[in-house]
């Protein structure tokens, strides 16, 4: 049975290298504190669907970008796996849908995570923006304490190849 502070955590993983930073970071906590580790990326369809409204996208548009984020989301829910793989961690992982704040504390409620992790934030670019506000949201709507990660380097895993690319 878990017991302590740390025991169950959801890091929200969303693309950007600050992200994989958050991951590097929770594995680590999950080595040290023998923490259950859930990986979520969300399918920001809550997006989709204002832009949908906005006439920027056109339904089809929209059902693209949606499988595009679907298979992003998946890419880096395995990434986070082979990461916490290597370190002898299991980590969960769940590809949500809907709004990333909303979906990302519901999931934190349902597994019972006694922290969200999330990566720290940087303005520049529009999808940089995105992430800024779903962060800021979910330290916002969040019922247990977030983390805010910043930094390179976390957790003794430097050289990692970031999610960026991935």
């Amino acid at each position: 049975m878990r017991a302590g502070p740390l025991s169950s955590a959801l890091v929200v993983v969303q693309g950007a290298d600050e992200s994989g930073q958050a991951a590097l970071f929770a594995i680590a906590m999950a080595e040290s504190y023998g923490t259950e580790l859930t990986a979520a990326y969300t399918v920001d369809t809550a997006a989709i669907r204002r832009l949908s409204l906005a006439r920027i996208f056109v339904d089809e548009e929209g059902a693209e970008y949606e499988r595009s984020l679907e298979q992003t989301g998946k890419r880096h829910l395995a990434y986070v796996e082979e990461l916490a793989r290597a370190r002898g961690i299991a980590a969960r992982t769940a590809l949500l849908k809907g709004s990333i704040a909303e979906e990302s504390v519901r999931k934190a409620e349902e597994i019972g995570a006694d922290c969200i992790v999330v990566a720290g934030w940087r303005q520049g670019g529009d999808f940089r923006d995105i992430i800024l506000e779903a962060n800021r949201e979910i330290v916002r709507l969040a019922r247990c304490p977030v983390l805010v990660v910043k930094g390179r380097g976390i957790g003794g895993m430097r050289g990692d190849r970031g999610m960026e690319g991935t």
